[in-house]
């Protein structure tokens, strides 16, 4: 499973399979049970992160209750592959539809998840005929893991920005023939799915993202007449930069410091993602109320078992997500590549519509009463519905 044995520089495509060693899932279990767990303050619950008692009945479960095996089968289920582009090693789903108009449509997920985002859809959308749907709305799907992460394995040098990848998906979906595909994406996803319409628009027929980052740039009157939502989401913008956006800054400036922990301390790792799966998902008091326990295990393990966690902590190094980062007519030049936006309500990513479409050709836009960051894991019926709404208008 470790991505380091392909590191031939060639265009060819390799079958994948995962298989941890029984030796790497033994350290896990010893880990686990070694754990060295801190103090906590009563009664602050989230506040500081994961709870205590949360948290060590999860990795209580990890290690004795989760069945890797029987996941990691589950996951050999799909169709694998890896390829050398750029110099970096990329593994993907490469599902086919039975039907032989299907649409190609590569699914970009974003930090900290990993193909495991997109499972549950993977069914209803290439074979709509066998899951009760219109055979007309087949996709042929292409399922990357981001450069970096996971089974991709660690990055050997910076400079992984969403263009640098953006070009590596278009590379990629030259080297499977598809010369008119789709692009979507989710969290950071988002932002490669539209620079992949920007460099490829006679390509890419259509982008469909969770969310999209919008932010007002100051013009005059911009501000004017925002609906009570916009206004909300302005306010969720702020509540965000001063409460939630302490992973961004430690992973922008000092990854390499907190690689250490991670890659050392599985439930360390645990606590890292668990924590942010409560706040970005649709759920009260617990992640799982939004995503099974087995889910957010297995997304987990993708990074522990490939130990890349430094890596894609790298990541946040490259890509502005803020208008202070970014230098607003280089990096968000206008994109006129039709764009289909679904709004998850607890999303990371809360866009208002008019400052989307200042800068994007929007065709579609949808607003769901529930759902969170991870809309496939989260709602895969609504994001499946809202895929082919979209991808109808562009085929």
């Amino acid at each position: 499973m470790h991505p380091s044995t392909f590191e031939t520089d060639d265009h060819e495509i390799r079958p994948f399979r995962f298989h941890a060693g029984d030796h790497d899932l033994r350290d896990l279990r010893d880990r686990l049970a070694r754990t060295r767990w801190p103090d906590e303050v009563p009664g602050i619950g989230w506040a500081h992160g994961a709870p205590l008692g949360y948290l060590k009945d999860l990795a209580e479960y990890w290690r004795t209750g989760y069945d890797w095996r029987a996941q990691e089968a589950h996951l050999n289920s799909f169709p694998q592959f890896t390829t050398e582009i750029d110099g970096q090693n990329v593994h993907f789903l490469h599902v086919r539809s039975p039907e032989p108009d299907a649409l190609p449509l590569v699914l970009t997920h974003g930090w900290p998840s990993s193909v495991v985002e997109y499972l549950d859809v993977v069914g209803p959308l290439t074979d709509p005929r066998a899951h009760g749907g219109d055979p007309g709305h087949a996709f042929h799907l292409v399922v990357p893991s981001l450069p970096g992460y996971g089974p991709s394995g660690p990055t050997r040098e910076l400079g992984w920005g969403s263009r640098r990848i953006a070009r590596a998906w278009a590379e990629l979906m030259r080297r499977l023939g598809y010369s008119r595909y789709g692009a979507q994406g989710s969290d950071w996803g988002t932002w490669i799915s539209r620079e992949l319409g920007l460099l490829e628009p006679d390509r890419v027929v259509g982008v469909h993202t969770n969310g999209m980052i919008t932010f007002p740039v100051g013009a005059p009157g911009e501000m004017d007449g925002l609906s009570e939502a916009d206004q909300e989401r302005l306010a969720f913008g702020e509540y965000y930069m001063r409460e939630l956006y302490g992973y961004k800054k430690i992973q922008s400036d000092r990854p390499q410091s907190l690689a250490y922990a991670l890659a050392d301390s599985p439930v360390g790792h645990l606590a890292w993602i668990a924590g942010v799966f409560k706040e970005w998902t649709d759920c009260a008091d617990s992640p799982e109320e939004a995503v099974d326990r087995d889910r957010l295990l297995t997304n987990v393990m993708l990074y522990w078992l490939t130990n890349t966690a430094g890596s894609a902590a790298r990541s946040f190094v490259e890509t502005p997500d803020t208008a202070e980062e970014a230098e607003l007519a280089t990096d968000v030049p206008r994109s006129d590549v039709p764009t289909g936006v679904a709004v998850f309500p607890r999303g990371i990513l809360r866009p208002i519509r008019r400052f989307a479409e200042r800068d994007t050709n929007i065709v579609h836009w949808t607003e769901f009463d529930r759902g969170g960051t991870f809309a496939a894991l989260e709602e895969p019926d609504l994001f499946v519905q809202d895929v082919r709404a979209f991808f109808d208008r562009v085929r």
